[in-house]
């Protein structure tokens, strides 16, 4: 399988800031790749870095092959970009604005299927492209942006924080698109720092902080990063022995511990025959997940 986007050793500093400090990426084509870590991780400055919309101050980075601070023109003739915060032109009207961004990328005589792919999206994400760019909210600006990026077809989807401001339905829609377009060849980088959404989406991981590379695998690899987390009271028995429970503590008043998301059953039938009280269930947030496993670096 053939590498689209290579980065390695990749640095950006701005001043006295170190915005990337030894990055390393990978994602093959055809996968859909989960870029993971929390806000100000350096997500963002990566994906400018891919777009050619900054230049690195170390390192390299590559896609298809090419230097994307050069090469940038053709590039994007390939690629598909959502940002997590939409900027639209305030005259022009939403159906506009998703006209002039796709014909950047449109080729001559795919006048028509364009046409069917838009309607299609239009009515999927339940949007009015009627109205003026300065009278949408947050979600309908991420709107015009998802439409214009999936009714052109491209090679790759570099998608960073797309579902900012959308309701949970269209979530879904959102994830239908990534998932057809994944099946119909294409390569996603999705940025997130909503674990539940890589979950759903993604082949493989990758999770960064602080600008550098913790971990990266498949989820299967990282299961310890899905598990969810349950509490209850202790009441006064001491010892707990409950199937499929790891990171056990008891501490307030209160048992704490996770378990394998993919396998809850066993852990909930247990806790159900203990009778326990002011039981709660919940994934673990991604702030959570780093300071349990990346608490220590740098």
């Amino acid at each position: 399988m053939s590498t689209v986007i290579d980065v390695a050793g990749l640095t950006k500093t701005y001043g006295r800031v170190r915005a990337l400090d030894g990055l390393d990426l990978t994602v093959a084509a055809g996968e859909i790749h989960g870029f993971l870590g929390p806000n100000g991780a350096g997500k963002s400055t990566t994906i400018r870095i891919l777009l050619g919309l900054a230049k690195a101050t170390g390192g390299s980075a590559s896609v298809f092959g090419k230097d994307p601070w050069n090469d940038a023109i053709g590039l994007h003739r390939r690629m598909a970009y959502v940002p997590g915060d939409v900027a639209l032109w305030s005259n022009l009207s939403g159906g506009e604005a998703i006209d002039l961004i796709s014909r950047l990328r449109q080729s001559a005589g795919e006048a028509k299927a364009y046409a069917a792919r838009r309607a299609r999206l239009i009515e999927e994400f339940q949007f009015d492209p009627s109205k003026k760019g300065r009278a949408y909210s947050k979600g309908n600006r991420q709107k015009v942006a998802l439409i214009a990026a999936f009714a052109t077809p491209a090679d790759l989807y570099i998608l960073d924080e797309p579902t900012s401001g959308l309701d949970p339905l269209m979530e879904a829609v959102f994830n239908r698109e990534v998932r057809r377009v994944s099946d119909e060849g294409a390569t996603v980088l999705l940025s997130s720092h909503i674990l539940s959404e890589v979950e759903q989406l993604c082949d493989r991981v990758s999770i960064i902080r602080a600008g550098r590379t913790a971990e990266t695998g498949t989820l299967a690899e990282l299961r310890h990063l899905t598990r969810t987390e349950i509490a209850f009271a202790a009441g006064d028995r001491v010892d707990w022995s409950i199937p499929g429970a790891n990171d056990l503590v008891v501490e307030n008043g209160r048992v704490r511990l996770t378990a394998d998301s993919a396998n809850l059953a066993p852990t909930l039938s247990a806790l159900a025959s203990l009778s326990v009280q002011g039981l709660t269930v919940a994934p673990a947030s991604l702030e959570e997940l780093f300071l349990r496993h990346y608490g220590d670096v740098a």
